[in-house]
């Protein structure tokens, strides 16, 4: 049974119209699924009894079984998803006071090992699909205060840009007016430096937001915790980078996860400040790392977290620091999956 979240528009009004049904339909189906939440199509009331019959013996909505939840004491709340297949992926939805974000997954597992991240311990399966990657959508926007969800990250498990074709696709369906109506300034795709992907994005017509997962300033350091490095040094993401910016006129974010005694000193924030002085659009947002026991990871002392801003600060580059949360359940990427996953073994 296929998935209907796999169709866009287009394409779901010509599954239509070659069954007899007027192309209007699609819309209200998107209307039901996107900004209703229905889950079944018995739910589309303004639907004829055969239309949604016909509906439900060829198509599904929401496949994703819900595995695990965890809920902090911040509001964050944390859900694991078993997919048909038996495999296992992430959301998070973190609250506040004025937007709903989703922290989505786009792929089970990850190829790309970076040392401070849960989300390859478990090995790379296979992609996700466009409908499984809107099934997390759906299945946080039902499951969010009032329905506030307001904002997507691509920021869970895997590497949106790895999987790029079927990010790409539900992101139109994400922003779409017929769909979850989400502004593309509102959704971000976090990439490790997949510079294919960064090129091919800037000929998208969507005014979404990119994020780089930076994490150190030179090769040597960013290859020993990000291996893709070695295939995209910091002169090729750069030089992406800065071509993004020009092309598109639009800022990149550089996430930069502060470990302890890795790459949190001022030594290593010069560096940070030498490598993007002369990009006009580039911002640094400071993550202090969330404890990952198992990759030996640890969170900076408070005062070592305020030098590095300051320094960055002081010489000009636009700098903010991401308040921490989820630390009480396992909020960093492939946390919650690895412990199931170890489970099974």
């Amino acid at each position: 049974m296929q998935d209907i979240k796999e169709l866009n528009l287009l394409e779901l009004e010509e599954k239509l119209s070659a069954w007899g049904m007027p192309k209007y339909r699609a819309k209200q189906i998107f209307t039901w699924i996107y900004k209703k939440g229905a889950y079944e199509f018995n739910m589309m009331s303004d639907l004829p009894e055969e239309a949604r019959k016909k509906l439900s013996e060829e198509f599904s909505i929401l496949d994703l079984k819900l595995a695990d939840l965890r809920s902090s004491e911040d509001g964050t709340t944390k859900f694991l998803f078993e997919l048909p297949d038996g495999n296992l992926i992430e959301a998070v939805n973190i609250p506040a006071s004025s937007r709903g974000t989703g922290c989505i997954s786009s792929q089970v597992g990850c190829k790309f090992a970076c040392a401070f991240c849960a989300s390859g311990l478990g090995s790379f399966k296979r992609n996700l699909t466009t409908g499984e990657i809107l099934d997390e959508v759906l299945y946080l926007k039902n499951n969010s205060p009032e329905a506030a969800l307001t904002h997507i990250v691509f920021m869970g498990t895997g590497e949106p840009l790895d999987n790029y074709d079927n990010v790409l696709k539900a992101i139109r369906i994400i922003n779409s007016p017929v769909g979850f109506n989400i502004g593309a300034r509102r959704i971000t795709i976090s990439t490790c430096g997949i510079v294919p992907g960064i090129e091919r994005l800037q000929k998208e017509d969507l005014q979404f937001e990119l994020s780089i997962s930076l994490h150190a300033a030179d090769d040597k350091t960013r290859a020993q915790i990000m291996p893709v490095n070695k295939k995209y040094p910091l002169s090729d993401l750069i030089k992406a980078a800065r071509e993004y910016m020009a092309a598109t006129n639009r800022q990149i974010t550089f996430e930069y996860i502060l470990v302890q005694g890795l790459n949190a000193d001022l030594n290593s924030a010069h560096k940070l400040i030498i490598l993007l002085r002369d990009l006009r659009l580039a911002k640094v947002n400071l993550i202090p790392a969330n404890p990952v026991p198992e990759l030996n990871i640890y969170t900076p002392h408070e005062m070592e977290i305020m030098r590095f801003k300051d320094h960055l600060f002081k010489s000009g580059i636009n700098v903010t620091l991401r308040r921490q949360r989820g630390q009480d359940i396992d909020a960093s990427c492939g946390q919650l999956r690895l412990k199931h996953v170890k489970k099974q073994i």
